[in-house]
Formats: C-alpha cells, structure tokens, sequence
C-alpha cells in the first residue's frame, strides 16, 4: 500500500470519530511525542495522524459553529442568530 493511500486511509477513519475520542486521541499522541522517546519513523507517523486529527477536529468545530448560529424563524426561513440588547 502506497504511503498517499495509507494516509487517505487514516484520513477517513478519523472523520468517523467523534470530536470527543478525536480531540483524546489527539493529546494522546501530543503526550507521547513530548517525551520525545519515540523513533523518528513513529514520530512522523504520529505527527502526521495527529494533523490529520486536527484537520478533523477543525472541521467538526466550523460545522457546529455554523449550525448554532443559523436559526429557522416561523417563515421557514434560515436566519443568522443575533443576540438582542
């Protein structure tokens, strides 16, 4: 298996997961490189699945942003949330 197609891989797995176990799997793998006994092939295997993670986790947040600020009025109508004075 080619490293873009393993990578592609991991990719959508980790869209799967929850922003919840994304963002634990996520300071796990932060943990493990800052003790910095990881060889250097590992290493890079992990920071790239923690980018990933990130990427993923991002995008989790962007939706969710999205979502709670738009509102449907009694028209029908998707709206932007606005906070009244």
């Amino acid at each position: 298996m080619k490293k873009e197609e393993k990578e592609e891989m991991v990719e959508k797995e980790e869209e799967k997961l929850s922003f919840e176990d994304s963002l634990a799997k996520l300071e796990e793998i932060v943990k493990k490189l800052e003790v910095g006994d990881v060889p250097l092939d590992k290493a890079i295997d992990e920071f790239n699945t923690a980018m990933s993670l990130a990427r993923a986790c991002d995008e989790k947040l962007k939706n969710a942003e999205e979502a709670i600020t738009k509102l449907v009025n009694q028209n029908g109508e998707v709206v932007d949330f606005k906070v009244e004075d």
